[in-house]
C-alpha cells in the first residue's frame, strides 16, 4: 500500500504542476508569455496560501473548494486557448488523482511529518 500510496501522492504533484502550465498556455494565448508567467505564478501562490498541507489560510472547507477551482479554472483556460481535449484529460486526471488521494492509507503517508517512517 505505500508504494501505491507514494505513486498516488507523486501523480497528485504531477497534477499541480500540470495545472500551473495550463495556467501559463491560457495566459500566453490570452495575451503573451507575460501574462502566462502571472497566471502560472497566481496558481503557485494560490496553491502554496489556501490549497498545500501547510497553507495558512487553508482548512478542511477552504482547501477541497480551492482545489477544485484551481483545477476547474485551469481546465477552462486550456479549453479557451483551443486545447479541448487537453482541458478533458487534464480534468479527468484531476478528478481520478485527487480522489484516489482521499483513500485512508494514502491520505495518512500525506499526513506524515518528514522523517517519520512508519516501519514499527
Amino acid at each position: 500500500m505505500r508504494a501505491f500510496g507514494w505513486t498516488v501522492l507523486a501523480l497528485v504533484f504531477l497534477d499541480e504542476l500540470l495545472a500551473m502550465a495550463a495556467s501559463y498556455v491560457w495566459g500566453a494565448h490570452a495575451a503573451g508569455w507575460w501574462l502566462g508567467v502571472l497566471a502560472a505564478i497566481a496558481v503557485v501562490l494560490v496553491w502554496f496560501l489556501f490549497a498545500s498541507p501547510k497553507a495558512q489560510y487553508g482548512g478542511p472547507l477552504v482547501r477541497p473548494v480551492v482545489k477544485v477551482l484551481v483545477f476547474a479554472m485551469a481546465s477552462l483556460g486550456l479549453w479557451a486557448a483551443g486545447h479541448p481535449g487537453s482541458a478533458l484529460a487534464l480534468l479527468t486526471f484531476s478528478v481520478v488523482v485527487n480522489g484516489l488521494a482521499q483513500l485512508p492509507g494514502v491520505r495518512e503517508l500525506a499526513m506524515r511529518e518528514p522523517g517519520e517512517s512508519g516501519v514499527v
